[in-house]
């Protein structure tokens, strides 16, 4: 039987950086944004970790409210509280480099619930791993 004590359990990791900010909401830059928090998840699963970004739980529930567009009011209204959420079940924050009003309240919020902020993936500690998620 497979010990799930708290020393070897994965952390579930909020991966918080820019995503709206410094776009002036072009979408090849939000994509962008996207596409370099995205990066992070492979190298924390590699780690034994969960990676989880605030956007792919948003997304879907701001595109279900009737959200038309990246910072419309109905974005607004659902992004950040479904980051507080979110994050309310994570274990750690990774912050990525970059200006960010929702990372940094994200981070706000990780120290107030005394969780960990990392600052390098590095610095997140390696969690014993199946063979199958070792990079090849």
């Amino acid at each position: 039987m497979h010990d799930t004590s708290a020393a070897d359990r994965p952390l579930l990791v909020l991966i918080a950086g820019p995503y709206l900010s410094g776009t002036d909401g072009d979408p090849a830059r939000i994509a962008a944004n996207r596409a370099r928090l995205e990066a992070a998840a492979l190298p924390i699963y590699q780690r034994g970790h969960l990676p989880m970004l605030g956007e792919w739980l948003a997304l879907p529930i701001i595109e279900a409210a009737g959200g038309r567009a990246q910072g419309d009011a109905v974005f607004h209204a659902y992004q950040y509280p479904v980051a507080e959420r979110l994050l309310s079940r994570c274990d750690a924050v990774l912050r990525l480099p970059g200006a960010s009003r929702g990372a940094d309240l994200d981070v706000a919020r990780a120290q107030a619930l005394g969780l960990p902020v990392y600052h390098h993936i590095d610095a997140l500690p390696v969690r014993s791993v199946a063979p199958e998620a070792v990079a090849p």
